[in-house]
């Protein structure tokens, strides 16, 4: 763990790994499997009209496939937390690597709706297995008090992953065609696989982690008991549930149907809006975690900030009559970009919250917040458009449910939250003081 003092710099601690560019390059690797997880992942968002036509389903149905791959994505972020803090970042991040593969291949190749069901599950099973291992790949490699940008740059490339698929999938799909653009894309995942076994290394040299006692599920409930014990992980927990799922939803199934059945849009035109989504994300993500770095006090003000200007914007492209404006769509899409790096806000409250040795679990309990607000947002949008006769504005107002629950917890932990750093922050400064030299 890491503090900082009254000035706001941080306390190094014995034990900080020194980073560089060895790092970087082991890192680098990690992010690269996540960047190909991610387009295997929102390669759906894209693919979502061609998916209902190719297998005669309704927008339940449709909506089906994301939640079955979200379903499998929250409920395997505790697991996944706990065999990283085990066996380590490599084995979980090959195994990860393999399912999410296999998932993408055979949806390619599914003859039936059944079948593209269980590849997509495979596939959120092993997407899964990915980013929890990269945040613990970069806290073993690089000095906590660069934690906040090395998350939010992980989330960046993560994002890319989202620009190849809203840009270049969504080409392919049209030009080559359903089987070859899949086909091809799971060759992407070939390729990382084999970098991973080549140069990925759980942690440098002199840095071993401290060896960590698994008594089977005695160990498994104490790690997640003491994980959620911490005020700060379940801060971290309800800003990702609260900030992610919006844009989330928007990208992975319901943007594109939204923007060109209900706003009237050329499928260009809203596929240029779902990049500028991902453009957005990637430039505040930079800006947030370079705030964060510098100023620890700033995550509530962002995180808060960020859900009461989704929850404007979407409230005013709702409620517009007929058309929204494209200058209205254009701001909704912008602010939507930032809802991404505030969800990773919700980690660095868990971080400083929790020991290395359970990284992974707290981890992987503030991972599951977002993705289950967004199976939840998905679900109820497929049914209310069902029901409703496709009326995205009752569809939609889904969103501002989740987002007032959230706000709830959020205003609840954060001073208890606040208060329990302090009282860390004073122990660390009194261990550094004492540390030899």
């Amino acid at each position: 763990m890491s503090g900082r003092d009254a000035h706001g710099s941080a306390v190094v601690l014995p034990g900080d790994p020194p980073g560089g560019r060895r790092a970087a390059l082991v890192w680098g690797v990690g992010v690269g499997v996540y960047f190909v997880a991610v387009i295997f992942r929102t390669s759906l968002g894209v693919a979502g009209l061609d998916a209902a036509e190719r297998f005669d389903v309704n927008a339940s149905a449709l909506s089906t496939f994301s939640i079955l791959q979200l379903l499998v994505y929250a409920g395997m972020q505790i697991p996944v937390g706990l065999l990283v803090d085990r066996l380590g970042t490599k084995k979980v991040l090959t195994l990860g690597v393999v399912l999410f593969t296999a998932g993408q291949l055979g949806f390619a190749l599914s003859p039936s709706y059944g079948t593209a069901l269980a590849s997509r599950a495979l596939l959120g099973c092993g997407d899964a297995m990915t980013f929890i291992s990269v945040l613990r790949l970069g806290s073993r490699w690089f000095p906590a008090r660069r934690g906040p940008f090395i998350a939010q740059v992980a989330a960046l490339f993560g994002m890319a992953g989202n620009l190849v698929s809203t840009v270049f999938v969504a080409r392919a799909l049209h030009g080559l065609g359903w089987t070859t653009t899949f086909v091809g894309s799971s060759l992407a995942g070939v390729l990382v696989l084999v970098l991973l076994l080549l140069f990925l290394k759980d942690h440098p040299e002199g840095y071993e982690p401290r060896p960590a006692e698994h008594a089977g599920a005695a160990y498994v409930r104490r790690q997640i008991a003491e994980s959620w014990r911490e005020p700060g992980t379940r801060l971290g927990m309800w800003v990702h549930f609260t900030t992610q799922f919006p844009a989330m939803v928007f990208l992975l199934l319901w943007g594109l149907p939204y923007l060109v059945e209900a706003q009237g849009l050329s499928r260009s035109t809203a596929g240029t809006l779902l990049t500028l989504v991902v453009l957005s994300n990637m430039a505040v993500g930079l800006a947030y975690g370079q705030i964060i770095a510098r100023h620890h006090a700033a995550r509530a003000p962002l995180a808060l900030g960020t859900v009461a200007a989704t929850a404007l914007l979407w409230g005013a492209a709702l409620a517009y009559p007929g058309h929204a404006p494209t200058g209205l769509l254009v701001a909704l899409c912008l602010v939507l970009g930032a809802c991404g790096p505030a969800s990773m806000i919700g980690f660095d409250f868990a971080r400083p919250a929790n020991p290395p040795e359970r990284q992974g679990t707290a981890s992987g309990i503030v991972n599951m917040g977002g993705f289950v607000a967004s199976m939840t947002t998905l679900l109820a949008v497929g049914v209310l458009l069902d029901a409703t006769g496709d009326n995205y504005r009752i569809a939609f107002s889904s969103v501002f449910l989740l987002e007032a629950l959230g706000l709830a917890q959020i205003l609840r932990l954060k001073s208890r939250t606040h208060r329990r750093e302090r009282e860390r922050l004073v122990a660390s400064r009194v261990e550094a003081v004492h540390v030899p030299v």
